[in-house]
């Protein structure tokens, strides 16, 4: 893993003029964030999923919901835990980035899918495990074009920009003060075990670790979310296609 780039978020014990003139600024997040905003979306996320299971909605509806909660959940975890102590979102890599990196975020996304389809492979081949957690999504896509469209735009776009301004712009950015290694490879643990020990953990661990990685590169979140786009949108669409034939 190469040096963090020159554009990422200055790390603490390096002043600028900025930090000399205002010291009480924290220069990115830190361990607060990380168990704020954890805590908050283990709160919303599993304690909401556990209330809507109870309410006994049409299964399009409650596609629909689920697939709108982990967006709905990191972004309110997202929302409290920057509020601590941080006011600036460029420290948690809300800031402009290059056509280029965007144009990797798509290749990066594109060799992610096909790992993780040979990751959830192997998981199957290994544990005996092919029960798809995520089959209640595809309810919420077979409701009609518009619960389809709907269905797409949750998981293709809005679930993966609150998960990597939570899982990237947090718990990433603040585990890189301890080098690449920690920051990638712990935020990846972090992001997965969220996703629970299942056929999709090997599916979050290949996602973890290229968002993590173009992030740490990058030094904004817009990368890493192209690279969760291209990674999710074909698994959904795929999975609508096979469960609507079925």
């Amino acid at each position: 893993m190469s040096k963090v780039p020159s554009n990422y978020p200055q790390q603490p014990g390096k002043p600028s003029a900025a930090s000399s003139v205002q010291p009480n600024k924290v220069a990115r997040p830190g361990w607060l964030e990380i168990a704020v905003g954890l805590v908050v979306y283990l709160a919303l996320g599993f304690g909401g999923v556990s209330q809507f299971r109870r309410l006994g909605l049409d299964p399009v509806v409650y596609g629909l919901i689920l697939t709108s909660w982990t967006g709905v959940a990191t972004l309110i975890a997202f929302a409290v835990a920057a509020r601590l102590r941080i006011r600036s979102l460029s420290a948690f890599g809300v800031r402009r980035t290059s056509g280029r990196w965007l144009l990797i975020g798509i290749g990066v996304g594109l060799v992610a899918f096909v790992l993780k389809s040979l990751a959830i492979l192997a998981w199957v081949q290994i544990t005996g495990d092919s029960n798809n957690v995520q089959d209640v999504y595809g309810d919420g896509a077979r409701g009609g074009l518009v619960s389809l469209v709907l269905s797409t735009v949750f998981i293709a776009v809005f679930s993966p920009f609150g998960e990597e301004l939570l899982y990237r712009g947090i718990v990433t950015n603040a585990l890189l003060r301890y080098g690449p290694f920690v920051g990638v490879v712990g935020s990846t643990v972090i992001f997965a075990l969220m996703h629970g020990i299942n056929n999709i953990f090997p599916a979050a661990v290949v996602a973890g670790l290229a968002t993590a990685e173009v992030f740490r590169r990058s030094g904004s979140i817009w990368p890493g979310l192209v690279v969760h786009f291209v990674f999710n949108l074909p698994s959904f669409l795929l999975m609508v296609l096979f469960t609507s034939t079925g």
